[in-house]
Order: C-alpha cells, then sequence, then structure tokens
C-alpha cells in the first residue's frame, strides 16, 4: 500500500480540511512555521499510534477549533497499490472491493479521530450501500445476517462466512443505493478487516531534524531501527521467532503444570483456582529485543556523541546504501521515509549527494520519501512535479509547483512566486539565466540607464551608465565599492519583475 493523499484537519495549525497529493517523492518547501514538519508529524501519529516520534496531546488541538468547542483532531490517509484480497479470522477470504470499503476512485481512504487529543477511533471512508435492506452489514454478527438473509428469501451456499452472507444480501438487491459513509472498524468484520489491513500499511519512519542528543534517542540510530523493524517483517523470520515463541510456551506450560501438581498436594482449592496467563505469539514485541543497537565510531564512542554533521554524514550514507538495496531486492515492504531538512549541518557537496539518494530511493519499489528543506541546492535537483509548495494552513495554500520563469526548479523563485520574496540570490539567477542564454545585450536594449561609478584595481574611479539591473548586479558582488548611493528593496523587485517579464515574453532562445 502506498500514500496518495494525506487530509488533515483541527491538528495545531490546520483549522479546517487541507488536503496534500503525494507521490512517491514529495519534498515540501515554505517559510519557517507555516506548516511542512506539521505534515509529517501528523503522518507520524497516523502510522506509529504515538509509538514514533510524536505523542499527540491536547496543545496539538487547533486554538481556534477548540475555542469554537470543537476538540477533535482528524488524520486520514488514502492508499493505491491495495492487497488483491484480506483475510478474516484466517480462512474467511474478502475483497475490499467485494466489501464496498473503496472510494470511487478505487482507493482506500483510512480516517483517524483524535477526540480531545485522545485515544482514537478509527473509520473506513467508502462509497458503500445504504439501502435499508442490506445497509451497515460489516457491524452484524453472523446470527444477525442469516436473519435478513431469511427474511428477504435469498439463498446463500456457506453460511458459516460473514463475508459469503453479506455478498449474496447485496447481490441481491436492485439498488445498492450507494453513497460516501464511514465505517468504523471498531465492530465485527470491519475490525478484522482493519486489522488485516494493518499489516500492509507501510512501516513509517520520520527523521526529525532537531532530535535531541542522547543515546535513547538518536536520529544516527533510527535507520538501525527502521532495519530491525524491516528484517522482522521478514515472513520466514516471522515463522522462525513464531516457532521459538510456540516451543517456550510449551515448555512454560510445562514448568506451570508442574508447579500446579505440587500446589494440588498442598492445597487442592488454590490449585484449582489458578490458570497460567501465557502471551500468544503474535503479542511479543521482538523490536524490543534489539531497542538499544547502534553504530559506534573509533574507540567505542557512539556516533550520536560526535557533532551533528557527522551525525547527518551517517544518515546521508545510509540512505545512499538502502537506495541501492532497495533498488536490487524484491518483495520488500513499504516503507516511506520522511525526513526534515535533510541540509542541515551539511556542505552543498553533501547536501546534492544526498537529494541524490533520496531520489533514487523513491524510484524503488514500495518505497516513498517525503522531505521538507530549505536548501537551493536540493531543489534544483528534483523535478518540478516532486515539489509542493505550502504557503499557508487554508486548503488553497498548497499549491504543485510548476514550470515558472528558470527552466529548473527553484526556490528563489517558488519563494517569489509565493511570498513575493525577493532575494539577492533570484536575482542573480535570473540575471545568470539571461547572461547564460547569451541575450543580455538585447535585454539591456532600450531600458534606462543611470549613473554608476566603478573602482578599479588602483582605486581610481571611473564614471559609467548602467541599467538598473546591472547596477544592482554589481552592487551585490562588489560590496566593498561605496562610491555609489545604495539600491533599495523596491528597486530590487522592479529589476527582479523586468528579468521575469523578459524571460515570460520568450525573448531568450
Amino acid at each position: 500500500m502506498k500514500i496518495k493523499s494525506v487530509t488533515i484537519n483541527r491538528f495545531r495549525g490546520y483549522a479546517e480540511p487541507t488536503k496534500l497529493d503525494v507521490d512517491d517523492l514529495c519534498v515540501l518547501v515554505g517559510k519557517n512555521d507555516i506548516g511542512k514538519s506539521t505534515i509529517l508529524e501528523a503522518l507520524d501519529i497516523f502510522f506509529n499510534e504515538g509509538k514514533g516520534c510524536v505523542k499527540l496531546d491536547k496543545d496539538d488541538i487547533n486554538k481556534r477549533c477548540a475555542a469554537d468547542g470543537i476538540d477533535c483532531i482528524e488524520i486520514a490517509v488514502e492508499f493505491t497499490d491495495l492487497p488483491n484480497a484480506v483475510l478474516i479470522d484466517t480462512t474467511n477470504q474478502t475483497t475490499l472491493s467485494s466489501e464496498y470499503l473503496l472510494t470511487g476512485n478505487g482507493t482506500l481512504e483510512v480516517v483517524k479521530r483524535y477526540p480531545n487529543a485522545g485515544k482514537e477511533k478509527v473509520f473506513i471512508r467508502a462509497l458503500h450501500p445504504t439501502h435499508e435492506n442490506c445497509r451497515d452489514l460489516l457491524q452484524r454478527k453472523n446470527p444477525e445476517l442469516k436473519k435478513l438473509l431469511d427474511d428477504q428469501g435469498i439463498g446463500c451456499e456457506d453460511k458459516t462466512k460473514n463475508a459469503e452472507l453479506r455478498k449474496a444480501i447485496w447481490q441481491a438487491q436492485d439498488d445498492l443505493q450507494l453513497a460516501e459513509v464511514e465505517i468504523e472498524v471498531a465492530k465485527i468484520d470491519a475490525k478484522n478487516i482493519w486489522e488485516q489491513l494493518k499489516s500492509y500499511m507501510p512501516l513509517y519512519t520520520l527523521f526529525q531534524s532537531d532530535r535531541k542528543n542522547s543515546d535513547g534517542d538518536s536520529e544516527v540510530q533510527d535507520p538501525m531501527r527502521l532495519a530491525v523493524r524491516e528484517i522482522l517483517g521478514d515472513p520466514k523470520i516471522q515463522k522462525e521467532l513464531s516457532d521459538v515463541a510456540e516451543t517456550v510456551k510449551e515448555r512454560l506450560n510445562e514448568v506451570a503444570a508442574r508447579t500446579l501438581d505440587k500446589l494440588r498436594e498442598m492445597n487442592p482449592a488454590i490449585a484449582n483456582s489458578l490458570d497460567p496467563q501465557l502471551p500468544d505469539a503474535e503479542s511479543l514485541k521482538w523490536t524490543d529485543v534489539f531497542k538499544n543497537v547502534s553504530i559506534s565510531g573509533d574507540e567505542d564512542i557512539p556516533i550520536n556523541k560526535r557533532g551533528s554533521g557527522v551525525k547527518r554524514l551517517v544518515l546521508i550514507s545510509f540512505f545512499r546504501a538502502e537506495a541501492e538495496r532497495r533498488q536490487q531486492a524484491v518483495n520488500l515492504p513499504n516503507i516511506v521515509y520522511a525526513i526534515e531538512e535533510p541540509e542541515t549541518s551539511q556542505h552543498p557537496e553533501h547536501q546534492r549527494a544526498l537529494i541524490d539518494a533520496l531520489i533514487a530511493l523513491s524510484s524503488a519499489d514500495n518505497t516513498q520519501v517525503f522531505v521538507t528543506t530549505h536548501s537551493p541546492e536540493i531543489v534544483k535537483r528534483l523535478r518540478f512535479e516532486n515539489i509542493l509548495l505550502i504557503s499557508g494552513r487554508a486548503p488553497g495554500q498548497i499549491l504543485h509547483v510548476r514550470e515558472h520563469n528558470l527552466p529548473y526548479p527553484s526556490l528563489n523563485e517558488v519563494n517569489y512566486a509565493a511570498f513575493d520574496e525577493t532575494s539577492f540570490e533570484y536575482h542573480n539567477e535570473l540575471y545568470g539565466y539571461i547572461e547564460a542564454e547569451g541575450v543580455l545585450q538585447e535585454y539591456k536594449q532600450g531600458r534606462p540607464e543611470r549613473p554608476y561609478n566603478r573602482v578599479l584595481r588602483d582605486g581610481s574611479v571611473v564614471p559609467q551608465t548602467i541599467i538598473l539591473t546591472e547596477y544592482i548586479r554589481h552592487q551585490i558582488h562588489h560590496p566593498e565599492n561605496d562610491q555609489n548611493a545604495p539600491f533599495t528593496m523596491d528597486e530590487l523587485k522592479e529589476s527582479i519583475d523586468a528579468m521575469r517579464a523578459f524571460i515570460q515574453g520568450g525573448m531568450v532562445t
């Protein structure tokens, strides 16, 4: 299963339902404190249920909604690449389509609600029968389904399986009156289907940019813990662990039986009231056995005790190795890697190596990569369709980036288009592009000029007249020249707009 879209409502700054469509690689860009990390953390809450990086609390409820008396956080995830069939109680096979658990687009949408930031309630939002003769069938027990069958005079070959009973009832109706409804999965077969679906959901791991520096919570150790989760998810290893658990359980039962025999000799009344309580193999938490996995450097110094730059280098290396492994392997579990600001503490060269690894990783089967970034080096190596612009927390303020002026994704251009943010870097990019295309002279034609004092190496001053764009360009690159009046931010914007209009006009060849 892969994520197709995410919808957040009443969570932190998101006061209304806000939907994001995502792909295998999704890079979130935007200003600080605009809601980028909130999206990744909402997914951590959804998938890891408080056992990941983020613990939900009442401060996560949107303040405006809380003031209006609405305190229920909602996180919905829509999935594609669905399982062909699901098993209920190990023998009752059915499909999501035959159970009418899919949306009109053939996707699975799971909605989790957290009343007062507490225990979640899980729903499946689907195009589902609403006719009075056949609605709410997933919430009905076997005797209830049989009664519906008898009341409507419907035949069914196998009345022991609820899926077959539902199928017979639905097929007997002339009009199911399909409509979008929400099916709570805490009841009867809906719960069983949900338990099966959870095993198909992707592993989700969040690498935060501001993790605390401790042995127990280190961004360097997270890759190792993720590796443990993936390895333990291997069906062959699961079978071996299950065999070990059953062997231990058998021997414990023998110990308990011998103990009770001796107890009966001393006090039969007490012995007869005791019952050994042993955990099922499925409930054992094997990941806890490996919770202290770590990486150590020279002289056994834990990597998480090293500088942040070294720690992030290890993280980069992990993603590069994972990209190679997942592209070559088959039948791997679905994984979502979510990384906040991977450029943190890294040289631009390392930033480029990391984003190249993440791009390669996202192209592997069953793999998605979500990133937040402020790095132009990262943005420039992406395709436009990989970038999602977060300009605010309202539905209309989350946009897919389209090609504008420059022929490559530019964070400076994105910021200008979204936030009207003028910058020296964007001015340089536009000027450099026009110059590289060999049409700088064409751009300069007919534009008004102004005086500019050029300072030579010997300290002499040469008066010139140049256009505004060149005036700004020279001042950016030669701040030591104090022989000219500084340009204003209004003039910077005027020059940027002039270059954008020139490029948009198709004059660049």
